[in-house]
């Protein structure tokens, strides 16, 4: 077992990589409350190298450019190079579907358990990269929130709409535009007064309530998307700031902009895999279904 310190002072549990590590009643109760949170050591340095050897291969694709089955496709002007799909740019990012630090957490918190459409399904996964000066806007919270992303706990059982998974590929500290949240955020009952329409504001940075998520290079952050959240400025003049973020959701889901998964890479992968990728295969005449 490893305990490590948080960025808040408390102290997380974490088991070996050898067996999926399993949310604790301390867990639970942090997540319900704030929101996030924090897996220190998630992703081993073999994994967390070849991910960042697959970022220094990205082309110089402009906003909108295909490679291959992927896409880039930034949000806003400000975010960066984001890079949509990024499951399909090559077999680290295939680790990432299921990887025992965190699939139980999402499986918990998104993934209908007991019920008859248990199961997940991956919504959104992108390759991020953030030079000096971007930043993401806040958005969600609480107040008037989507489905898509809304968090509920209701008769011992979590049902969240979506639960995101942030993986640093190298340190984020100060400067380095971490990402920030409101905690708490996610069970608002009022608006924000700096978040506008359909939950889009200003900077995090002096967004009032938000605190930001340092993480060590291999640490990841899971939270709800229903939390206020977002990206701060990155005024770090040299370097960038590399995450990966998967977006879980139950199975009966479907992707936001409506990419599709090709049939490579699903022929590749393992059952397990597949399945939250593609949890209902395509239903055609002549299939014999039960």
């Amino acid at each position: 077992m490893f305990c490590g310190k948080r960025a808040d002072g408390l102290c997380a549990t974490l088991s070996t990589m050898t067996t999926p590590r399993q949310p604790t009643a301390l867990d639970d109760f942090l997540f319900d409350l704030r929101g996030y949170l924090i897996l220190e050591k998630a992703v081993e340095p073999a994994l967390l190298a070849s991910l960042n050897r697959a970022f220094d291969n990205f082309p110089a694709l402009k906003p909108g450019e295909w490679w291959g089955n992927a896409q880039r496709r930034d949000y806003t002007d400000a975010t960066g190079y984001e890079l949509h799909n990024c499951v399909e740019a090559g077999e680290p990012f295939e680790q990432l579907i299921d990887h025992p630090s965190w699939i139980q957490y999402v499986r918990r918190y998104a993934g209908e358990q007991q019920s008859y459409v248990e199961g997940l399904f991956i919504d959104e996964c992108i390759a991020s990269k953030r030079s000096a000066g971007g930043h993401h806007p806040a958005h969600s919270g609480g107040f008037q929130g989507a489905m898509r992303g809304a968090y509920r706990y209701k008769d011992g059982l979590f049902r969240c709409g979506q639960v995101n998974i942030i993986l640093a590929l190298n340190d984020i500290g100060p400067g380095d535009g971490p990402t920030m949240v409101v905690p708490g955020s996610h069970k608002s009952n009022f608006p924000h007064p700096k978040i506008g329409d359909y939950g889009r504001g200003d900077r995090m940075d002096t967004l009032d309530g938000a605190i930001e998520v340092h993480l060590k290079a291999g640490d990841a952050v899971l939270f709800v998307d229903g939390i206020i959240h977002g990206g701060s400025s990155r005024t770090n003049p040299v370097g960038e700031r590399r995450v990966t973020i998967y977006r879980y959701g139950p199975l009966w889901g479907s992707t936001r902009y409506g990419y599709e998964y090709s049939e490579a890479l699903l022929a590749r992968l393992t059952p397990d895999r597949r399945k939250i990728l593609q949890p209902v295969a395509p239903l055609r005449p002549g299939k014999v279904c039960r």
